[in-house]
C-alpha cells in the first residue's frame, strides 16, 4: 500500500527511527512530476531524475565529466572489434536486483537482462514493445538505433556482444545514457505472466543504489538505500523528492531547510540565495540549448523564408534580460558554444523587425495568427518559458504576427509537442546526455527523430547525410568538419529560433556534502551526505 510522505520543516536533517538508529534523509525539491519510472520511453531529464536512483547503465560517466570510464558502470570492461561492428561487454559479477514488497528476484543480473533492454526497445512483435499506453521508444528511435544495431548476442551469463551494421563512433557514449538502463527480465516476465505490465512504469525494479519505495502523484517520491548495492552505498538512508512546480516556492523551501538541494531557481532569486550562510550557489556552464521549434510540416511554416522572418522578429537581448537575467548568452546554433565542432563562423539573424515584416509580405503571409507553447516548468535551458513566450508574442505582434499562448501539463505538453499535426511552435530544449554533437544534431534534427524528438518535424536529406555520415568516422576532426556543414544547413533552412544557452545554478543547503553537479543537468544523490 503506498504511502503519503510528510515533508519535513526546520530542518533537511531529518531524524527517522529505523531500527533504534539515526537515519539521514536528503530531501531533493524537484520542479516536476517523471512521466513515469521506465527510463526507456522518455526523455525528459525530470523523468530521468526520477529513475537515476533506480537504474545503472553498463558505462557510466564519470562524476561532473563527460568521460566514460571503464569500471564505473555495470560492465568490467568492454572489447571492440578491429572494423568497429562488435562491441563486446563483460557484465560485473554478483550484482544484485532489488528486492521490494512487490518483488523478490530469484537471481542476479546477466546478459539476459542486458538483451531484453534494448530488443524491447525495437522488436515490434514483442508485448512489451508497447506495454502501457503512450509508450514509444523516443531516443531509441531518435538516435536511429533500429537500423544500428543487427544483432545483441548472449555471449554467456555474464558476457553480450552488441553487433552493428556500420561503425558508430558515438556509442559507448550512448551507453551511457538513460534510454540505455538496464532493467529486470524476470520482473518484466511476472508482470506480464501477472497480465499487470503497465506496474513496470510505476513500480520500478533495478540495480541502483536506491530502492523506490512510493510515489504520491505530483507530491512525493520516496527512495531507499539498497544495502545490497554493487557500489558504494548510498551516503544517506532516505531519498525523499519533494515535488514543487514553482520555483520561488522551492527558494522558500530551501531557505527554511525543508529540502536541501533545490534545482533551476528563478534568475531573479539567486543573489537573495547567495546571500544566505546555510546555502550554497554550484553553477557551471550549461552543455544546452533553449529553442523555439516551428512546426516545418505545417503552412506557413514550412517556408524557410517566413522562419527566417520569425527569427528576425525575435529580440533575444531583451530575452536573455527578462529571462535569464545575466544566466543566459544568445544562441546562434543548435549545439552549445562549449561543444566541440561548434560552428563560429556562422552569425546570428539580425534583429530587424521592419526587414522581418517585408520578407513575410514577401512571402504571402499576412494577419497571420499563430500558437506559441510554452513549458509549464523550469527547465536548465529556460527558467520561465511563459514570460520567454510573452516576450515573443510582443515581438511578433510588431511584425503583424498574433500569437496565443498555450501550455499543458508538463507530460502532457511533452507527448503532444511530438505529434506531426502539431500547431505553431514549441518552447523546448535541450541538455546534453553524453557529450557529443550527435546526441543535440541527430536526437533533434535527424530524420529519424520526426514524430519524436524532432520538434520541428524537420527532415532535410543534406543535413541528415552529413549527420548520418559523421557517426561513422572515427576521427574528431574530419566529424567536426561534416557537424560543421550541417550548422550552415540548420541556419540556412532555420527549423528553430535558436534562443539561449544558459548557466546552471544549483543552490544546496551548506550542510550538505558530496554533491557533484552533473554536465548532463541530470541530478545524482548516491555520492551526497547530509552533516
Amino acid at each position: 500500500m503506498r504511502k503519503t510522505v510528510a515533508l519535513f520543516a526546520a530542518t533537511a536533517f531529518a531524524t527517522l527511527i529505523s531500527g533504534g538508529a539515526l537515519a539521514q534523509t536528503l530531501v531533493y525539491c524537484s520542479e516536476g512530476s517523471p512521466e513515469g519510472f521506465d527510463p526507456g520511453p522518455f526523455t525528459a531529464g525530470t523523468t530521468f531524475d526520477a529513475t537515476r536512483p533506480v537504474y545503472d547503465r553498463l558505462v557510466h560517466f564519470e562524476p561532473g565529466t563527460t568521460s566514460v570510464v571503464p569500471g564505473l558502470g555495470l560492465a568490467e570492461s568492454w572489447d571492440v572489434s578491429d572494423d568497429g561492428l562488435t562491441y563486446t561487454f563483460h557484465i560485473k559479477p554478483g550484482v544484485k536486483f532489488h528486492t521490494t514488497g512487490y518483488f523478490t528476484p530469484t537471481r542476479d543480473l546477466n546478459a539476459d537482462d542486458v538483451i531484453f533492454s534494448f530488443t524491447r526497445q525495437s522488436d515490434q512483435s514483442s508485448p512489451w514493445y508497447q506495454y502501457s499506453p503512450g509508450i514509444s521508444w523516443e531516443y531509441y528511435n531518435a538516435m536511429s538505433m533500429p537500423d544500428l544495431i543487427a544483432s545483441i548476442e548472449r555471449v554467456d551469463d555474464l558476457t553480450v556482444a552488441f553487433h552493428l551494421t556500420r561503425p558508430e563512433a558515438p556509442f559507448i557514449a550512448n551507453m551511457g545514457m538513460d534510454f540505455a538502463s538496464i532493467v529486470s527480465k524476470e520482473y518484466a516476465d511476472q508482470l506480464q505472466a501477472a497480465g499487470n505490465m503497465v506496474q513496470f512504469n510505476q513500480m520500478p525494479i533495478g540495480t541502483g543504489p536506491f530502492e523506490f519505495v512510493a510515489y504520491q502523484q505530483d507530491a512525493t517520491i520516496r527512495y531507499a538505500r539498497f544495502d545490497d548495492y554493487w557500489g558504494t552505498p548510498a551516503g544517506v538512508e532516505n531519498l525523499i523528492f519533494s515535488i514543487t512546480v514553482d520555483a520561488s516556492v522551492r527558494a522558500q523551501k530551501l531557505i527554511a531547510g525543508e529540502c536541501d538541494i533545490m534545482p533551476y531557481p528563478n534568475p531573479a532569486d539567486i543573489a537573495m540565495l547567495a546571500a544566505n550562510p546555510n546555502i550554497v550557489l554550484e553553477q557551471q556552464e550549461g552543455l544546452n540549448v533553449g529553442f523555439l521549434a516551428y512546426n516545418t510540416q505545417q503552412a506557413p511554416f514550412d517556408n524557410p523564408q517566413v522562419r527566417t522572418a520569425l527569427n528576425m522578429a525575435i529580440n533575444k537581448p531583451a530575452i536573455l534580460e527578462a529571462v535569464y537575467q545575466g544566466f543566459g548568452q544568445a544562441a546562434i546554433n543548435p549545439i552549445p558554444p562549449t561543444m566541440w565542432s561548434y560552428n563560429t563562423n556562422i552569425q546570428d539573424w539580425e534583429y530587424n523587425p521592419t526587414a522581418a515584416r517585408a520578407m513575410l509580405e514577401a512571402a504571402g503571409v499576412t494577419n497571420l495568427t499563430m500558437n506559441v507553447w510554452a513549458m509549464p516548468v523550469s527547465r536548465p535551458y529556460n527558467p520561465n518559458a511563459r514570460r520567454m513566450a510573452e516576450l515573443i508574442q510582443a515581438d511578433f505582434a510588431a511584425v503583424g504576427v498574433t500569437v496565443n499562448i498555450v501550455s499543458y501539463e508538463w507530460g502532457e505538453y511533452l507527448a503532444r509537442s511530438q505529434e506531426v499535426t502539431r500547431d505553431g511552435a514549441v518552447l523546448l530544449g535541450w541538455n546534453g546526455d553524453n557529450g557529443d554533437p550527435d546526441n543535440f544534431l541527430a536526437v533533434l534534427l535527424g530524420c529519424d527523430a520526426v514524430g519524436g524528438a524532432n520538434r520541428a518535424q524537420w527532415c532535410n536529406a543534406e543535413f541528415d547525410a552529413l549527420v548520418q555520415q559523421a557517426k561513422t568516422v572515427a576521427d574528431q576532426d574530419e566529424r567536426a568538419a561534416l557537424y560543421m556543414q550541417a550548422q550552415e544547413i540548420f541556419h540556412a533552412e532555420a527549423p528553430w529560433a535558436p534562443i539561449a544557452h544558459s548557466v546552471a545554478v544549483m543552490p544546496v543547503r551548506s550542510n550538505v556534502q558530496g554533491y557533484v553537479m552533473n554536465p548532463f543537468a541530470i541530478h545524482e544523490f548516491a555520492t551526497v551526505t547530509v552533516q
